[in-house]
């Protein structure tokens, strides 16, 4: 039996030095997302534990309408912003993707 490639637009790699190059590019391009990965996670941290938990009687000096700023983070700002960072990771991601030929 001859040796086939699979259906679709998978090429495996041929010779040494496409296989490592293969290789750095698939590394680096998971120490990217890694690093998206650790920022948005810890924007999250910072939003939902330290403001919304553990300085909430500090930030509810400040008004947001008529309640204090830490409870309305805590009820709903966090919420917010955890969207806001879904978003952020969907549209880093997409130029991370395109970046390294990845893409679908």
């Amino acid at each position: 039996m001859s040796e086939t490639n699979p259906p679709g637009p998978f090429k495996p790699p041929t010779s040494k030095s496409e296989q490592k190059r293969s290789s750095t590019r698939s590394s680096t391009y998971w120490a990217a997302n890694l690093k998206v990965v650790g920022i948005l996670l810890t924007i999250w941290f910072l939003v939902a534990f330290v403001g919304s938990i553990f300085s909430i009687e500090w930030l509810n000096q400040f008004r947001f309408g008529t309640i204090g700023f830490g409870f309305w983070l805590a009820q709903q700002g966090s919420i917010f912003v955890f969207v806001l960072l879904v978003l952020i990771y969907a549209l880093w991601m997409d130029r991370i993707d395109r970046q390294y030929d990845v893409g679908e």
